[in-house]
């Protein structure tokens, strides 16, 4: 079972490096190296890709213009996408099985929020309006959608390699492959929950209450 958890793959200045680091740099590699591949052979599938994030993130922030938001959610969701599956490649492990990754990814949505709202709203405008006598609550709230982002995803990816390396090691090597193809659509399935939930809160965050009430 040591397989499933972070181990250090090497120190830089005393610094321990995890192999779920390394498989990070592997997995943004890959995307840049896809990206640049399709590109050049068919921008027409990169198109395609750009108008599912598109429309995905306008069925959750109607009534808003969604364009400014698509580079930031669209690379959240395919990023995701890629690094919760990127473990069926040998000698590659899973970033997202680490908890730090997405206790990461769950914080820049956090930062991404607030940095949305003011470029929506203004500074003074937007921290009037965070500024309720709720305060204190919204700031529990905040927090804890932090925590269930990171822990949902942390959860459902430990769960479905732990439950394949159970499996690996009681039957034979051909018996876990129905379960990795059923984590292979789990990864999708938690990115594009991540990324639709990360949507709803910058929705929540941009919306003024002439959009609120229209949509």
């Amino acid at each position: 079972m040591e397989e499933v958890f972070p181990e250090v793959a090497f120190w830089i200045f005393g610094i321990p490096v995890r192999d779920t680091v390394v498989s990070t740099w592997f997995t943004m590699a890959v995307i840049l190296g896809g990206v640049v591949l399709f590109r050049m052979t068919r921008p027409s599938a990169l198109e395609m890709l750009v108008e599912f994030f598109r429309s995905t993130v306008a069925d959750v922030m109607t009534g808003v213009n969604v364009d400014p938001y698509i580079p930031y959610l669209g690379t959240l969701g395919l990023f995701l996408a890629v690094a919760n599956n990127i473990g069926v490649v040998p000698w590659v492990c899973t970033p997202t099985r680490d908890i730090n990754t997405p206790i990461a990814l769950a914080v820049t949505v956090l930062i991404a929020v607030h940095i949305f709202g003011v470029q929506k709203k203004g500074l003074w405008p937007y921290l009037r309006e965070q500024a309720s006598p709720m305060i204190v609550l919204d700031i529990v709230g905040q927090a804890s959608r932090t925590m269930s982002l990171s822990l949902r995803l942390f959860g459902n990816i430990i769960a479905g390699e732990i439950i394949v390396a159970v499996i690996y090691r009681l039957v034979k090597p051909i018996a876990p492959l129905p379960l990795i193809v059923l984590s292979l659509v789990t990864g999708v399935l938690q990115a594009y929950i991540f990324m639709v939930l990360a949507t709803s809160a910058i929705s929540t965050a941009v919306r003024t209450k002439d959009t609120a009430g229209a949509s």
